[in-house]
C-alpha cells in the first residue's frame, strides 16, 4: 500500500519511517491492535452510547458491542441511563461473538454475576454475610440485589414473622448465606441469622441481669394455647396460662392480645436452657386476698358443701372463697369417707382454724365448730348401721364370753354327781 507513512516518537523528536505496505500486511497490522475474545469471555470496555433499549460498549473489537437493556441490570425494567453513563468504563461478558445480524452481544449483568458468585460462594464458606437493596417482593420472600439476585424467604427477614413485606422496599439488609445452586443459579438468604447472632450477647446480658422476682416491663408477641410470650426488650420470656390471671383462664386471649404493654414479675429464669418464666397476675392485686380479709382465725361461719375429695371436703364459705375441712376434722369419731358426713350442696357450719395467704388456702372444721356450738357429729344412716351393726357383734361376743365359763361350771357338777353315785353303789 503506497502512501503509507510510520511514525515513531521517541522522547523530543519524531521519526517519519515512510514504507509501502501490502493490504496483507495492512490487515495483519490492524488485527493485533483488536481484542482477541470468545464467547463467555470478560471484557472491558467504555460506554459509547446509552440508548433506551441498549448500550454501545467500544472493548476495542472492530465493532462496538451492544449490551441489550435487559442485560445491563439485574433489576427488572431498568433504566439504562440510570445503570451507566458515556464514558464509563464497566465489564462485560460475551454473549455471541457474532449473531445473526454481525453484532457482538455483550452481558454487563451476567459479567457481575461472574463476579459476585465468586464472592458470595468465599463469603458463604467462610460464614461471613453479605449486604443488599431489596429491590423486590415475590411470592414467599424478598429479592436482594447481592451482585445477583439473592431470595430471602419470608420466614428468614425477620426474627418474627412480618405480616407486610413491602415495608422493606429499598433497603439495605444484612444477611447470611444459607445455601448455594450454581446448576439452578439459586442463592438463599437468611437475614435472621444475622439478627440471632447479634441477639445472642444481647439476650445473655439480659439472662445475666434477670433476678427472681423483678418487675419488668414488656410486650405481647405470641400467644398460644399454653400461655403468652412477651417481649423483654431482645428475648421473649413464657406467661403460662395459670399465671395470666387469679381467676379461671380458659384461653390466654381472653386475658391478653399481641402488641399490648404489659408489666410481669419474674418467676424463674433458666440460664442453661435460655428460658424465663414469667408471672402477670403477679403484678395485680389478688381479689382473693381482698375476700379473705373478712374471714378471721376461729369464726364460725356457714357454708355449703361445694366438693367432695377422699381427704375432706371442699366448702364455700362466700364470694369466690373456699376452704377444706380435711377428713380429720369432720367428726369426733373416726372417719372412714367424707361421704358418711356431708354430701355437695349440704349447708354446714365451719371453723375458720387457719388461713395461709401465700398459698391462697383456708383450712376450716366441722368437729370444732360442732363442739363450740354444741351440735352432735352427723354421721349418715348407713354409717350409723354399720356401727350399731359393729357394736351389737361386740355385745354377743361379750355375752358369750360370759357365758362360756359358767357353762364350765355346770358340767363339771354334772360330772361330779356321777362320780359320787358310781361310789355308792
Amino acid at each position: 500500500m503506497k502512501g503509507a507513512i510510520a511514525v515513531a516518537e521517541h522522547d523530543s523528536y519524531v521519526i517519519h519511517d515512510e514504507h509501502e505496505y501490502s493490504d496483507e500486511e495492512m490487515h495483519a497490522l490492524i488485527d493485533e491492535t483488536i481484542t482477541d475474545f470468545d464467547d463467555g469471555d470478560l471484557v472491558l470496555g467504555t460506554v459509547v452510547q446509552v440508548e433506551r433499549d441498549e448500550v454501545l460498549l467500544d472493548i476495542g473489537y472492530k465493532s462496538e458491542g451492544v449490551i441489550p437493556a435487559r442485560e445491563l441490570s439485574i433489576r427488572k425494567d431498568a433504566n439504562p441511563a440510570d445503570i451507566v453513563k458515556l464514558g464509563d468504563e464497566i465489564e462485560a461478558l460475551v454473549l455471541q461473538k457474532e449473531d445473526k445480524d454481525g453484532r457482538l452481544i455483550l452481558s454487563k449483568k451476567r459479567a457481575a454475576y461472574e463476579r459476585a458468585w465468586n464472592d458470595i460462594e468465599k463469603k458463604f464458606n467462610d460464614g461471613t454475610s453479605v449486604e443488599g437493596e431489596v429491590i423486590e417482593v415475590v411470592k414467599g420472600g424478598l429479592i436482594l440485589d447481592i451482585g445477583l439476585r439473592g431470595f430471602l424467604p419470608a420466614s428468614l427477614v425477620d426474627l418474627r414473622r412480618v405480616k407486610d413485606l413491602h415495608m422493606f422496599l429499598g433497603d439495605r439488609l444484612e444477611a447470611r448465606v444459607i445455601e448455594m445452586d450454581r446448576n439452578r443459579n439459586n442463592v438463599v438468604l437468611s437475614r435472621r441469622a444475622v439478627l440471632e447472632e447479634d441477639r445472642k450477647q444481647e439476650r445473655q446480658d439480659i439472662l445475666n441481669k434477670l433476678v427472681k422476682g423483678m418487675i419488668l416491663p414488656g410486650t405481647v408477641s405470641s400467644i398460644v394455647e399454653f400461655g403468652a410470650f412477651v417481649d423483654l426488650g431482645g428475648i421473649d420470656g413464657l406467661v403460662h396460662i395459670s399465671e395470666l390471671s387469679w381467676s379461671h383462664v380458659n384461653h390466654p386471649s381472653e386475658v391478653v392480645a399481641v402488641g399490648d404493654k404489659v408489666e410481669v414479675q419474674v418467676l424463674d429464669v433458666d440460664l442453661g436452657r435460655e428460658r424465663i418464666s414469667l408471672g402477670l397476675k403477679q403484678t395485680q392485686d389478688d381479689p382473693w386476698k381482698q375476700l379473705v380479709k373478712e374471714f378471721q382465725i376461729g369464726a364460725i361461719v356457714d357454708g355449703k358443701v361445694t366438693k367432695i375429695v377422699p381427704f375432706g371436703s371442699f366448702i364455700e364459705i362466700g364470694n369466690n372463697v373456699e376452704g377444706l375441712v380435711h377428713i380429720s376434722e369432720m367428726a369426733r369419731g373416726h372417719v372412714e369417707k367424707p361421704e358418711d358426713v356431708v354430701k355437695v350442696g349440704d349447708p354446714i357450719k365451719v371453723k375458720i382454724m387457719d388461713v395461709d395467704l401465700d398459698r391462697r388456702r383456708i383450712s376450716l372444721s366441722i368437729r370444732a365448730a360442732n363442739e363450740e356450738l354444741g351440735i352432735p357429729d352427723k354421721v349418715s344412716a348407713t354409717a350409723a348401721a354399720e356401727e350399731a351393726e359393729a357394736d351389737g357383734e361386740e355385745s354377743l361376743e361379750a355375752v358369750e364370753a360370759v357365758e362360756a365359763p359358767e357353762a364350765v361350771e355346770v358340767a363339771e357338777v354334772v360330772e361330779e354327781a356321777a362320780a359320787e353315785d358310781a361310789g355308792e353303789e
